[in-house]
């Protein structure tokens, strides 16, 4: 049986969101939400050694003003699709920073 690495955070508010992401894109950008919620993310970074992962950070954390640190690949670090953490951001607050970036 394998075992899976995770985090416990202790008490802090916080909330998930599922990304589809699009490496080596013409830009860095949040593009949309799809139907199921998951949302859509393009960098311009390659996948080698995690850059895209890193780039992915990097710009939600601006795009819902939170550190850095504050954002988490939880799942899915080598696909596309990614299950983030994002701790000190409740999930109605953080799909209002995303909707008013995406107008």
């Amino acid at each position: 049986m394998t075992s899976r690495k995770y985090k416990l955070h202790d008490g802090k508010v916080g909330s998930a969101l599922a990304v589809r992401l699009t490496p080596k894109a013409s830009r860095d950008a949040v593009v949309g939400i799809m139907e199921d919620g998951t949302v859509k993310v393009h960098v311009t970074a390659a996948p080698n050694g995690g850059q895209d992962n890193k780039a992915l950070t990097a710009l939600l954390a601006n795009v819902l003003g939170v550190p850095q640190k504050n954002v988490d690949i939880v799942a899915g670090e080598d696909g596309r699709d990614k299950l983030l953490s994002v701790l000190g951001l409740d999930a109605v607050s953080l799909t209002k920073r995303l909707r008013e970036y995406l107008r």
